[in-house]
């Protein structure tokens, strides 16, 4: 059994793992709408961010997930998730959706069966303050996502829209001492090079900007006092921080392919360790395996598979202006 003793007593695990490319020195960082590459200032020099919190949310939620068979992969065979279907076919998950437990396909639904019954078992926190155990008992028992990466249930019937967790585990990515690299290419069209652009054809022009950096960090943040905080007791809490460990190791040991463009992986992937506490050595994913598996088996009585069905029309919406479609809550990893 893994000792996280050297845990104890402490408030927050920060890590930095340094990176680089897998191949060359340049790298294509996330574009933001309006804005593009995200560069700023410091008192050091002009840096770059790489990979934003939200979307490395995304990435460490989806190390979770076997996209082959639409079920957590094996290690976390047992975890609490909600799984929507349609017509009988898989949809979507709690581990798939960006606001998890308040993705519209759970609260949004006609079939309000699955709406009542959170609200049910939330019924005692309607009114006067946040009983947060309470909460955080329920997100374990059908999500326990999002006590790792938060959630906020933005519904007036749902205690008046109040009922929100912060995030336990953050991460993102920067650059120190960027540059830009700029190239470009042409899209052909070898059939009709002069066609109409608009609508696909022709040759198209096109210039690209991609950076080197002097240095690149990934940093992780995990909130052991806020997992504490739940109240839930020692193996749901043991559960919490080996089940935050796992996902830390193993988007590391899949490498950051971020984006086409864009692939890079830990410099020394052997040895990973915090710089608070200091010397704590993130464990191997093979170990962190065995442990989750016997974490989530300790917890088994607390947590439930629960299978939704969303048979409403799936209506379109109007097109959002690039100001308006912005939420930084529900930036997808991009590509290209």
């Amino acid at each position: 059994m893994l000792d996280l003793s050297p845990l104890d007593g402490v408030s927050r695990l920060l890590m930095t793992v340094s990176l680089r490319p897998v191949q060359g020195d340049r790298f294509q960082p996330t574009g933001f709408p309006s804005l593009g590459a995200a560069t700023y200032q410091t008192k050091n020099g002009p840096k770059l961010l790489v990979e934003s919190a939200q979307s490395m949310a995304n990435r460490l939620e989806a190390t979770c997930w076997d996209t082959a068979t639409n079920q957590p992969v094996a290690a976390l065979d047992g975890v609490s998730h909600v799984t929507v279907t349609r017509g009988g076919q898989f949809l979507t998950d709690s581990m798939l959706e960006a606001h998890r437990l308040n993705s519209p396909y759970l609260l949004e639904s006609s079939d309000k069966t699955f709406f009542n019954r959170i609200k049910e078992e939330l019924g005692g926190l309607a009114e006067g303050p946040i009983n947060r155990k309470k909460l955080a008992e329920v997100l374990l028992k059908y999500d326990i996502g999002s006590l790792i990466h938060g959630v906020f249930l933005a519904k007036k019937d749902l205690a008046g829209g109040r009922l929100r967790v912060a995030r336990a585990l953050s991460a993102f990515i920067e650059a120190t001492g960027v540059t830009v690299a700029a190239s470009g290419g042409v899209k052909n069209d070898h059939v009709n090079p002069s066609g109409d652009t608009k609508s696909g054809f022709g040759n198209v022009p096109f210039p690209r900007d991609e950076y080197v950096a002097e240095q690149i960090d990934c940093y992780f943040n995990l909130d052991l006092a806020q997992i504490r905080g739940y109240g839930l007791g020692d193996k749901v809490e043991r559960l919490l921080i080996l089940l935050s460990l796992y996902k830390i190791r193993k988007l590391l040991e899949g490498d950051l392919r971020l984006r086409t463009a864009c692939d890079l992986e830990p410099v020394d992937r052997d040895n990973l360790v915090a710089t608070r506490p200091a010397n704590f050595k993130l464990p191997s994913l093979a170990d962190l395996e065995a442990d989750v598996k016997t974490a989530i088996n300790d917890c088994k009585g607390l947590m439930v598979h629960t299978t939704v069905a969303f048979e409403d029309e799936l209506k379109k919406g109007e097109e959002k202006s690039e100001e308006a479609s912005g939420d930084d809550e529900v930036e997808e990893p991009e590509d290209e």
